[in-house]
Parts: structure tokens; C-alpha cells; sequence
């Protein structure tokens, strides 16, 4: 392992070693508490544009499962078809790893995608400066001498400025559980069964799978894709990474659904819930260090009902705004943020939170449930 490091834009660096892909990246510095599941979340297209500081010690011990891809398009194992995150940062690499679903060591699949990875770190230190100061910029770097981390310079490109939406999600319409599947075929989609469509925002696979178990048509279609034109039972929308701002033309798309006189329903999750809340006339903010992890308490508002979720966004819905006919669905019993909206008196929810949590929990995933219910 050669040496390498992690220069933060406050100046502080942290030197480890370098275990995936020999090379330099920069990227919006974030950690996750989950101790479990790094695969799905380096395959997480929310994790776009950052460099991931896992806070559990050890790391790579299971190793990494296959990453073939289904017959229905969706990988096997994974949330998508490639690692979204910038970088990974950990305390404790294992080298040696096992599990009865393990095809290859972490490191190789880091090499292989061409991820920078670090190990020797001082997690716990880092993660405790992130969450004083928030969220910030950062550098890794395999030079003996790197130069300083200038704000503003072009490898290292304030990430709120990017629309990393675009960057991640479908470049054109996908149908799932249909032997069509081309755009000119969708006004003769398969009548029996109901029809969802899915704004791809850089969707997590676990959602489709949470659909398609339950016997409905995906149709799968890009961030800024005028769904309206087309004919469908009820409207989904996915996760993604950055700023719900950049994805004004996906808002648009969505007010327009929402004040359509023939109501249908719509769910949406994570940056699902932040564009619902916009299209409503609501605002989001960043928040500080925001939510990833396995363990966020939610609580349903109007119940003593509370869930453990997973979680990955670092903006998040104002309460205040929103309009007179919505109204807050979950709160977050950490610090009182927005977990999700809904109407007063349509079928139209969300959930800032994951309930398809791939790997876990899945406390909450019978709000599929009730969409599918209302459809």
C-alpha cells in the first residue's frame, strides 16, 4: 500500500494508505454510521460528486458479491451498475474477507472501477470535525507533496453548483415487467397490469425490485422527461444526489401532474420527497452534515408510531413552507427535520428516508404498499 492522503478545504489532512485505485479525486466530503452494507452504498447514485467516510472500523471483511445483471436489466446485488462515489474512506481495511455471496475483495472491485480508497485514517477524528464544521470539500492525494486545496479551483468544484441528477440517472425511457420496451410502444403497454411511472433522479434498484414484486409496470424514464404525455395509473419519484434546485425542470413536470384534474397518486422518496415538497410551493435547505446511516428514528406525525431507517441525503424540506394543504407525514426524532410530506386530502406521499433500505432496515416498506394499494 503506498501512502496517501486526505486534504480537507479547512486545511487539516489526514495520511493513510492507499488501497484501491492509485490515483487523485476530489469531491464533497460525507460519512455514513451504517455498519453494514458498503456495497450498496458505493453503488448508490446518491453518492455522487463525494467522497465516503465510513465510521465503523472495519471494512471489506465480506469482501463484495456479484455484479451481474438480471434478466430484467437490474443487478443482481447492487443498487446500480457502477460505484457513484468519489472516494472511500475507511479505518480498518481487511484484507482477508468471507462470506458465502462473496465474489471478490473489495480492494480489486475499488481497482477494477477505478475508486480511490483509503485505510489508516482516523475515522472518528474526521467525522467528528465534519459534524462541527459540516459537510465540506476535499482532496486525495498520492503526491509527497500535493498542493494546497484553493476554493474555487476546477478539481474541486463546489458540489451544490453541480447537477449531479443529470449525471446519474436513465438517458432514455426503460420499461420494466413488459415485453415492450421502446418509446415509440408506450401508448400500447401491457392494459392489464398498472402502470407506474418512475422519474429516474438516480434511482436505487432496490426501488424497482420493491415495485416490481408487487405486479406493476415501471416505466422508467429521465430526470427532465415530460411524463404528463403519457398514460399511467401513478407517478413515483426516486432518489438522487445534490441539490433538489438544479432539478427545476423536473419540478415543473411534477406541478403540472399535481394540478391535473384527474388525481392519481404519487409517491415519491428521498430527493423524491425535497421535489414533491418544491413542486407544492415548499422550500429545502442543506443541513449541516445530513443522514446516512442505518439507524435514524422517524417518527409518523399524529401517532406514537416510530421506525428505524436508513437514510442518505444531505437536503431536506422547510416544514414552515410548506402550503396550507400539506402537511408534514414523518419527523426526524434527532433533530426535528422533515422525513416526509403529504396531502391532506389526495394520494399524494413521500418519505425522505429509504423504505426499500437495501441493506436494511425494512421497517417502512409497506408504504410501497399503500401506493400500489391506491393505484
Amino acid at each position: 500500500m503506498n501512502d496517501a492522503k486526505l486534504i480537507l478545504d479547512n486545511g487539516v489532512i489526514f495520511y493513510g494508505k492507499s488501497f484501491g485505485y492509485e490515483g487523485d479525486t476530489s469531491g464533497e466530503v460525507v460519512f455514513n454510521t451504517a455498519m453494514t452494507g458498503y456495497p450498496e452504498s458505493l453503488t448508490d447514485p446518491s453518492y455522487a460528486g463525494q467522497i465516503l467516510v465510513m465510521t465503523y472500523p472495519l471494512v471489506g471483511n465480506y469482501g463484495v458479491p456479484s455484479t451481474e445483471i438480471a434478466d430484467n436489466g437490474l443487478p443482481l446485488f447492487m443498487e446500480s451498475d457502477k460505484i457513484h462515489v468519489k472516494a472511500l474512506i475507511v479505518a480498518d481495511y481487511s484484507n482477508d474477507y468471507s462470506h458465502w455471496n462473496a465474489q471478490n475483495s473489495l480492494a480489486s472491485w475499488l481497482k477494477k472501477e477505478k475508486i480511490p480508497a483509503l485505510t489508516g485514517i482516523d475515522t472518528r477524528r474526521l467525522t467528528k470535525i465534519i459534524r462541527e464544521h459540516g459537510v465540506m470539500k476535499g482532496r486525495i492525494s498520492l503526491s509527497p507533496s500535493p498542493s494546497p486545496v484553493r476554493e474555487g479551483s476546477n478539481d474541486l468544484q463546489d458540489y451544490g453548483s453541480v447537477n449531479w441528477v443529470e449525471k446519474v440517472c436513465c438517458k432514455e425511457v426503460i420499461i420494466y415487467n413488459s415485453k415492450l420496451s421502446t418509446d415509440s410502444q408506450l401508448s400500447t403497454l401491457n392494459s392489464k397490469l398498472k402502470r407506474v411511472v418512475l422519474v429516474d433522479c438516480g434511482v436505487k434498484a432496490n426501488i424497482i425490485r420493491c415495485l416490481l414484486r408487487r405486479g406493476v409496470e415501471v416505466i422508467r424514464v429521465p430526470w427532465d422527461y415530460d411524463f404528463n404525455q403519457l398514460e399511467f395509473d401513478g407517478l413515483f419519484l426516486a432518489n438522487g444526489p445534490g441539490d433538489p434546485e438544479r432539478c427545476e425542470t423536473t419540478v415543473q413536470h411534477i406541478r403540472q401532474f399535481l394540478n391535473n384534474k384527474a388525481v392519481r397518486p404519487c409517491m415519491g422518496i428521498c430527493l423524491g420527497n425535497q421535489l414533491l415538497a418544491r413542486a407544492a410551493g415548499a422550500k429545502t435547505y442543506k443541513l449541516k452534515y445530513g443522514h446516512r446511516s442505518h439507524n435514524q428514528p422517524v417518527q409518523q406525525v399524529g401517532t406514537t408510531k416510530c421506525f428505524i431507517t436508513s437514510q442518505n441525503h444531505g437536503y431536506a424540506v422547510d416544514d414552515n413552507t410548506l402550503p396550507e394543504d400539506w402537511e408534514p407525514l414523518f419527523v426526524n426524532m434527532n433533530d426535528g427535520s422533515n422525513e416526509g410530506i403529504r396531502h391532506k386530502t389526495n394520494p399524494w406521499f413521500s418519505a425522505q428516508f429509504h423504505p426499500e433500505a437495501c441493506s436494511g432496515p425494512v421497517d417502512t416498506e409497506w408504504m410501497f404498499d399503500e401506493f400500489v394499494k391506491q393505484i
